[in-house]
Formats: structure tokens, C-alpha cells, sequence
């Protein structure tokens, strides 16, 4: 007991000491935190009082664990856009700044998952592997930061290869009426990017759940999920968050642009997007314009497309390619939302429901489909072939409206319109068919040759095999020439045909003995 009661004062001391040590250390500091209450939350938007300071796009927490984005500022109070449909808020909650703006992970890392534009694993394949976070909105580059685009972006489709080319920083809008492939033209671009060397951002924006599971597992069959991004929101989740999925998917698109390399990005679609953002204009209390939509509508699409480019060299010389879809009503092309995005973007796609209907896919209307860049982001050999195809194929149309009429035409209208069935049979696609570029030229060159004029509509498809396969038989110098963007010379041209004509001969000799004994 006396060795105890030794003992306690010389422990008290210490204590004693690391206490005067730990006060001497110790360095108070006072930070304000700016604290709100929530007034009223229905229908994913919160009115909040007490956060004079907040700014537009800040994220604020709430008390129940959720998060919201500033989206309307007044003098009086602020409304928030709720980012967690499943999120519990009333009245009377606390609301606290976090100082930041909405932000997702950017980085190799994303390569190959499903994320929600939060950040959210949503493939069960774990956390993200990712290098920082990126802000989801950024300004543009501006114009002497931007180079011209003369590189083109292989889609693998026939029609849109030869007569719509798109090149690498443009953006082409994809616009038609539901159910005519639009999302399926989309998802054969990305599959087909698997050998150019660019990266892909598929961003579906209020997607059905199982319109989302197909794509992904179709990206994934086809081995396509390894140089992509799919940024998923679906139809029951928040405004908010349905309303940053196309922001978020563009950092981390750009990203991958400022480290040099080339980007493609796909937004399916911007009618749910325009949507959307007019449901929480309208439970904000915005005054409403054309269509109920507010009068900024323009602007969100515009600040979203503008950061699609192509950098110049000293800046990496990367590039974004956009691809958003549209969805139009009964083919009016001329309502409030596309003609907004026919004004910003470089050129439109437009599916025809009639020609779907028909049984010619990709419904690809040439007509009403324009490539603003053109030629410029087409390679040379195409440019050379293909260079009066679109108006050749426009007045065969013509030709083939007038003839239903039962009138007569000469022998020269008569060729005209034999070419023209040739030509719109040949850029029949099949889906999920991809063609190469060397594949691509051969069929141009057979058709502008007129060599698959004298065979039957009902052995096309056996001609096409095989130009297919003569092209495989190419000589070495003619396919390095067409590997570098050149264009073919008349002594490499005439190598080609005289490929095609051996291979097609027998289909020739057949058609004319057919011919023969029909005469008979």
C-alpha cells in the first residue's frame, strides 16, 4: 500500500505534464459555417432559406445524409435540385454549403465501367480506380484554341461513311423518330472505334432499364467495353441527376481530349435531357415559353455541344466527336428542340420511318442528311469515288417518284434508274455489320464503274461478298496507299477491277443466260 500511494503523485505529475504539453499545442481556430432550413421539398426541388452566399451549381447537404445542387438563386430564398430520388427531406431539415461544385472522377480507371454521373459504381465491379475529380461544368475552348477537322471518324456504316463523313471534333446530330435506329447507329460507331484508336462516352440519359442492360451487354459481347465509358441515368431517377448525366460524361470525355487522344461521345438522347430540365424549370417557378420549355433551353445544349472540338497541336492535339440523338414526332423535324440542335451542331443524320418500314436499313433519309464538314474530314480515296454520289442517288429518287407514275422513259433514264437500285441495294446494311474502309472503297469503286449494273437486285448481296473478298487479294502497295488517306491512281484502279471483274464474271453469265431464256 505505501509503495502505491508513492507511486500515484508521480503519475499524477505525468499526467499533469502531457496536459500542459497538449494546451500549449493546441491552436483553436474559428470557421463560420453558413446553416439553412429547409422551407418546402415535393417533387425532387427544395426551397431553402438562410444561404444567402450559395452559389449556382454549389452541392449542399442536408441533414438526412442527402445531397442537392443550387440551381435557383432569389433574394429571399434558394431552390435546390435534389441529386437522390430515394433522398428523405422536409421541412424544418438543416441545409449546409460544402463550398464545392458538382464534380465526377476522371481517369483511365473508368475505362470499362457503369457509373452514374455521381461517380457511382452502378456495374457491381467495386470502387473506382480514378486519378482526381473534374468539375462538370467547364467554359469551351476557345477559337484560336481549336483546329480545323480534317480527320476522319469511321463509323463502319456505308452511307454514312461515303455520303455524310464525319470528322474527328465535329458534331453530328442523329435525328428521327422513335424506334428507327437511332440508338443502334450509335452503338455501331462505338463497336467500330475498336481498331481507330479512340475512346468512347456513352451517356444514357432517362434510359429504360432494360434498353440500358442490352446496349451495355451488346458494348461488352463485342469487346467494346474496354476502351468506354457509359455514364447511366434511368427514367426513375432524380431530375437532378438526369439533368447533369450529359455534363458529367463531358469531363470525363475531356479528360481523355487534354491528354492528347481522340474522343467520341454519344448522348441518348438530349429530348429526355431538354425534358427534364423544363420538369424542374416549371417546379421552380421559371415563367415557361415556346412548348412550356424556358426561354434558356438553347443555352444548356449550346454550352454542352460548344466543348465538343478538335485541340490544336501545342495544346495535344486531341479531339471530342459528339454524337447526341433527338427523338422527332411524326417526322417534324421543324419543333422547338430539333431545330435548336440542328442550329448548333456540324450536320444531321436523319432516319426516316419510312424508309424502316420499307426494310432499307440504316433508314438513313440522304435527302434531309448533311454533313457541314464534308469532304474536308474524308479521306482522299473516298473523296475521289464518292465525290458525286449523294447528288446521284438524290436524282434517283426523283427519277423513281416520277416513273410510279407508268409513264415511259427513255434508255438514258432507264440506266439512271438501274444505277440508282444498285446503289441504294449495295448501302443496305445489316445491323451490327460493319464495314472497313478498304471493304467500303472497293464497293464504291464497283458501283461508280458500273460494274454491278448488269446483275440482278437478287444476287447483290453475292456480288458484294465478293468485291469483299477480291479486296482482301489487294496488292501490298494499294493497300498501304489506302491505309494512309492517298488517293488511287488510274493504274491502282484498274488493278481493283480487274479483281472485280474476275470474280464477278460468273454472276454476269448467269444473268445473261437467265435473260436469254426469259426471251426464249
Amino acid at each position: 500500500m505505501e509503495a502505491e500511494n508513492k507511486g500515484l503523485p508521480a503519475v499524477m505529475k505525468e499526467a499533469f505534464a502531457l496536459l500542459q504539453q497538449a494546451r500549449q499545442e493546441c491552436q483553436p481556430s474559428l470557421a463560420l459555417e453558413q446553416i439553412g432550413l429547409v422551407r418546402s421539398a415535393a417533387n425532387g426541388v427544395v426551397w431553402v432559406s438562410g444561404l444567402q452566399d450559395a452559389t449556382m451549381d454549389e452541392l449542399v447537404e442536408f441533414s438526412r445524409e442527402a445531397v442537392g445542387l443550387v440551381f435557383d438563386i432569389t433574394e429571399t430564398r434558394t431552390g435546390v435540385v435534389m441529386l437522390d430520388a430515394e433522398a428523405s427531406v422536409e421541412a424544418g431539415d438543416e441545409v449546409r454549403r460544402t463550398g464545392r461544385v458538382a464534380d465526377v472522377p476522371v481517369g483511365d480507371g473508368l475505362l470499362g465501367r457503369v457509373i452514374a454521373p455521381s461517380g457511382k459504381p452502378l456495374d457491381g465491379k467495386g470502387p473506382l480506380a480514378f486519378d482526381r475529380r473534374r468539375s462538370i461544368e467547364k467554359e469551351a475552348p476557345q477559337i484560336l484554341q481549336r483546329a480545323p477537322v480534317a480527320v476522319p471518324l469511321q463509323t463502319g456504316i456505308k452511307v454514312i461513311d461515303t455520303m455524310i463523313p464525319i470528322g474527328r471534333g465535329q458534331r453530328q446530330l442523329i435525328i428521327g423518330d422513335r424506334q428507327t435506329g437511332k440508338t443502334s447507329m450509335a452503338i455501331d460507331t462505338i463497336i467500330n472505334q475498336q481498331q481507330e484508336n479512340v475512346l468512347c462516352v456513352y451517356c444514357a440519359i432517362g434510359q429504360r432499364g432494360s434498353a440500358l442492360a442490352k446496349s451495355v451487354a451488346e458494348l461488352t459481347a463485342r469487346g467494346a467495353m474496354t476502351y468506354t465509358v457509359v455514364v447511366v441515368t434511368e427514367g426513375n431517377d432524380a431530375p437532378g441527376m438526369r439533368y447533369i448525366a450529359p455534363y458529367a460524361a463531358t469531363a470525363i470525355a475531356e479528360e481523355f481530349m487534354e491528354q492528347g487522344r481522340d474522343v467520341l461521345i454519344v448522348y441518348d438522347d438530349l429530348t429526355k435531357h431538354a425534358q427534364t430540365y423544363r420538369e424542374i424549370s416549371l417546379l421552380l417557378r421559371r415563367p415557361p415559353g415556346r412548348e412550356a420549355f424556358p426561354g434558356d433551353i438553347f443555352y444548356i445544349h449550346s454550352r454542352l455541344l460548344e466543348r465538343a472540338t478538335r485541340l490544336r497541336a501545342e495544346l495535344g492535339g486531341g479531339s471530342l466527336t459528339a454524337l447526341p440523338i433527338v427523338q422527332t414526332e411524326v417526322q417534324n423535324i421543324a419543333a422547338y428542340i430539333p431545330t435548336n440542335l440542328i442550329s448548333i451542331t456540324d450536320g444531321q443524320v436523319y432516319l426516316s420511318p419510312e424508309l424502316f418500314q420499307k426494310g432499307i436499313l440504316p433508314a438513313v433519309d440522304v435527302g434531309k442528311s448533311v454533313s457541314r464538314v464534308g469532304g474536308k474530314a474524308q479521306l482522299a480515296a473516298y473523296h475521289s469515288l464518292a465525290g458525286s454520289l449523294k447528288l446521284a442517288y438524290s436524282q434517283f429518287e426523283e427519277l423513281e417518284a416520277f416513273s410510279r407514275f407508268g409513264t415511259r422513259v427513255d434508255e438514258r433514264t432507264h440506266k439512271a434508274l438501274v444505277h440508282g437500285q444498285r446503289l441504294r441495294a449495295c448501302l443496305k446494311q445489316a445491323r451490327a455489320q460493319l464495314v472497313t474502309v478498304c471493304e467500303q472503297l472497293g464497293l464504291l469503286l464497283a458501283l461508280t464503274k458500273g460494274l454491278l449494273d448488269a446483275i440482278p437486285e437478287s444476287r447483290l448481296a453475292e456480288a458484294e461478298e465478293r468485291v469483299t473478298a477480291a479486296m482482301a487479294g489487294l496488292p501490298e502497295n494499294v493497300r498501304v496507299k489506302i491505309a494512309a488517306g492517298q488517293a488511287l491512281a488510274q493504274e491502282d484502279e484498274a488493278v481493283i477491277l480487274s479483281l472485280f471483274q474476275e470474280r464477278l464474271a460468273g454472276l454476269e453469265a448467269d444473268h445473261d443466260t437467265k435473260a436469254g431464256d426469259s426471251a426464249t
